[in-house]
């Protein structure tokens, strides 16, 4: 009787365990519903299964959902199960990995190390223990990787070892070392699959360490791998429909969703129709993408997931885009008015974390489209310029805004999207300058724009543009004010322009042109006028016989000198006729 029972309590024991396994296979191919059906089955017939509790949890933290959501759903069950299990060493662990997902990094260590102290015996730690331990750091943003290392390794020196710490292993040592811990997380996914050969997780993250090196050969090799360890590997076929996907090669990358979705069966999921939306609007089918993603919207409701309505806005805004092209302006500002609507859900559901530089043009885009003020779209991208991520991308996307008010001539943003850009940075080049110089030209604002091309010309000595917009500008303001800086402007670029009059034959005849001018209409300085008329009738052969004709006028006139006047009256000497006009046309300004 006793050996009889021993052997139930042995089959029943044998049972759990691969029904928790079970659960894990789902979990790693990322079976979520299965995955979640497994464990609540364990825990309705024994509701403090504290393993099934814990990876119920696990699979809850992996879920494609908003983060924020699939952490409170963690937190939640964890604490409700450690209510009747306070001491449970492996809630605590999954309470630390909620911890690390909250970046309560304290509080986590605390519940790490209480869970490894309970469970220390005559040979040291508990190997499941230290294998939590290490799959909380080496999964969360905020984990500590060294740490995450240091307990798998301790975990794998027992001698129950699984494939999992060696999984584990190779993720933290990923994380721990960018670019050369790719040799020990290599050798751990190998450790694992010679430990069971049907791990075809451990194919997916060889494959995504080969993906990180940019080698698609091995990357696509190993995901070919998984599915032959397992023809129903979801995951594999998911990333093999985006590796097509993002190569355009829309057929494959179709034929791959279908396996994805079988691969799932019975498991079916509205979300899919999500992956049909995008394949529509990467071949700028947008009535199908639309459609298919308004079918997840219908269908989730407040539950759906933020990027359904990023995909939403960003469709309906070039599907509104085509129509306003073809003409049909009232079906074009339709597609406007839905785009900003789920632009608005977008932002109103978002997590801080999963918004994108993208998110935002979009935005901005649509308020430019539906009226939005100036002020309205430059405040959008300057909010999405301050999202954390790299400074290139930071510089990409301001310069974006700025080729949007440029488009548009509405050159005040323009000129706010440069400055910013050039205030980020760290060495800005010549077509920065001068980009924000002529914005700040077309704009009207030729004191800032003088005040660019003066800075221009002090960093960049050695080119023209900077003393050319200067002389411009000048012109313009000593038009209005008589600020007197043209001239001093104009010799400036005389100056640089004398070093090669062939190359800069333009800047040289403007220069010398508005000199002669200026010297003989207001400085009434005959012979210095005649220096620049000669100057400029040399330089330009074309024009000869206008400019030898107001030569030949000046010197009919009186000799005299600057500020003198003609037999002792108070009248200036007479000007040459017809004055030369000296400025510049902002119609044909061409950026080199």
């Amino acid at each position: 009787m006793i050996t009889f029972l021993a052997s139930g309590l042995l089959l029943v024991s044998g049972l759990k365990a691969q029904s928790i396994q079970e659960g894990k296979n789902h979990l790693y191919a990322d079976r979520f519903k299965s995955a979640i059906t497994v464990f609540e089955k364990l825990l309705a017939v024994n509701p403090n299964n504290t393993e099934a509790t814990y990876w119920l949890g696990q699979t809850y933290l992996e879920m494609d959902e908003i983060a924020g959501a699939r952490v409170a759903n963690t937190r939640q069950l964890y604490e409700k199960a450690l209510q009747s299990s306070a001491n449970a060493p492996l809630l605590l662990v999954g309470m630390g990995h909620v911890e690390l997902r909250e970046n309560k990094l304290n509080e986590a260590r605390q519940h790490f190390e209480t869970a490894l102290t309970l469970t220390r015996g005559r040979k040291g730690d508990d190997p499941v223990i230290l294998s939590a331990v290490g799959r909380a750091n080496a999964e969360a943003k905020a984990g500590d990787y060294n740490y995450a290392i240091e307990k798998l390794l301790a975990a794998a020196d027992k001698g129950d070892k699984t494939p999992d710490i060696f999984l584990q292993l190779g993720n933290a040592y990923r994380k721990a070392k960018p670019g050369e811990g790719g040799g020990d997380a290599y050798k751990s996914y190998k450790k694992a699959l010679e430990m069971d050969p049907s791990f075809a997780i451990a194919d997916l993250r060889l494959a995504k360490l080969f993906e990180s090196q940019k080698n698609w050969d091995l990357f696509t090799e190993y995901l070919n791998s998984a599915i032959k360890r397992d023809p129903n590997y979801t995951p594999a076929y998911y990333e093999l429909f985006y590796y097509n996907f993002f190569r355009a090669k829309f057929p494959e990358a179709e034929e791959q969703l279908q396996k994805y979705i079988s691969s799932k069966l019975p498991e079916k999921d509205i979300q899919d129709e999500y992956l049909y939306a995008q394949l529509g609007w990467a071949r700028k089918d947008f009535t199908s993408a639309i459609t298919k993603a308004e079918s997840v919207v219908v269908a989730m409701g407040d539950l759906t997931k933020p990027k359904v309505y990023r995909l939403l806005a960003d469709a309906y805004l070039q599907k509104g885009d085509t129509l306003r092209k073809s003409g049909d302006s009232i079906s074009a500002r339709n597609n406007y008015v839905s785009a900003k609507k789920y632009s608005d859900l977008f932002f109103a559901k978002k997590n801080p974390e999963d918004v994108i530089l993208p998110d935002y043009e979009t935005k901005a885009l649509v308020l430019g489209q539906l009226g939005g003020s100036e002020d309205e779209v430059y405040n959008t991208y300057l909010q999405g310029a301050s999202l954390d991520t790299t400074l290139d991308a930071k510089l990409a996307f301001l310069k974006k805004g700025a080729k949007y008010f440029h488009d548009i001539k509405q050159y005040l943003g323009e000129s706010k999207m440069l400055e910013k850009l050039i205030s980020l940075k760290p060495k800005p080049t010549i077509n920065d300058y001068f980009d924000l110089t002529l914005a700040y030209y077309f704009a009207s604002n030729n004191a800032k724009s003088r005040e660019t091309a003066l800075a221009m010309s002090e960093k960049f000595p050695d080119q023209v543009y900077g003393y050319e917009w200067a002389f411009n500008n000048s012109q313009a303001l000593d038009s209005v004010k008589k600020d007197s800086i043209a001239v001093p402007d104009a010799l400036k670029l005389y100056d640089f322009a004398q070093k090669d009059t062939a190359k800069f034959r333009k800047q040289y005849i403007n220069s010398v042109r508005y000199l002669a001018a200026y010297y003989v209409n207001v400085a009434k300085d005959k012979d210095k006028s005649l220096e620049f008329f000669t100057k400029w009738l040399e330089a330009d052969a074309a024009n000869a016989p206008t400019i030898q004709n107001y030569i030949d006028q000046i010197k009919k006139m009186p000799a005299t000198k600057p500020g003198s006047t003609r037999n002792g009256t108070n009248k200036p000497a007479p000007a040459a006729k017809p004055k030369i006009a000296t400025t510049v046309t902002k119609g044909t300004v061409v950026k080199k």
